[in-house]
């Protein structure tokens, strides 16, 4: 297996996750279905936050690979950015709640080769949730903010081609492969479970009207 089959396979498991993870009852499930800028800005600056978080325990374990290491150093020191933007958009102060559960999930993850598929797996669903807030901020007539999303976006773009290129680097066998690929759709899965259980106690069927 390389990198694009690994992202292709991924994308083909989840695809239905993803779908709905891009829907926008996404947005809708994150900010408890109050479509207000301000608890847009805060549902950002909680999955921003509870990233950088995640990626500085990755980079300060010991038993990585010094690349390992490095990358998720800059990946926490950019989604730390990535917070600090959100949080400038807020009218008060913010104080980080509970860790979302695809972070929960990522933060139990041992082995590069698991963590860096799980990063992989986290970073396409967090494509879907800046995509709809884009949408959002559009629909708000809000381009300034609109382009904000759109940069983090573009981060998200380089985070994932890099690591693309860090999973290569740490597969050695299929039971790596396995491995990785096993940690991008739990990453996935987590997050979609949130977004179901979410709707469902709200009283919303989370699967799309046709």
């Amino acid at each position: 297996m390389n990198p694009e089959e690994f992202l292709d396979t991924v994308r083909d498991d989840n695809e239905t996750a993803l779908s709905r993870l891009g829907s926008s009852k996404s947005l809708y499930a994150e900010t408890e279905g109050e479509m207000e800028p301000e608890t847009v800005f805060r549902a950002a600056a909680e999955a921003e936050y509870a990233a950088s978080e995640t990626f500085q325990q990755w980079a300060d374990d010991g038993n990585a690979a010094e690349a390992v290491r490095e990358t998720f150093a800059d990946f926490a020191e950019q989604e730390r950015d990535h917070y600090e933007q959100v949080v400038g958009k807020l009218d008060g102060d913010h104080e980080p709640s509970e860790v979302p559960a695809i972070h929960e999930y990522l933060r139990g993850l041992d082995g590069d080769a698991a963590r860096v598929g799980g990063f992989l797996g986290r970073t396409l669903a967090s494509e879907k949730s800046k995509e709809q807030m884009v949408g959002f901020f559009v629909g708000q007539a809000d381009p300034q903010t609109a382009q904000l999303f759109r940069d983090l976006g573009d981060d998200l773009d380089g985070q994932l081609e890099r690591g693309r290129e860090l999973l290569e680097s740490v597969c050695e066998s299929d039971e790596d492969w396995d491995a990785a690929l096993e940690a991008a759709a739990g990453a996935i899965q987590a997050a979609y479970e949130e977004y179901t259980e979410t709707l469902e106690g709200m009283g919303v069927n989370p699967k799309p009207v046709c």
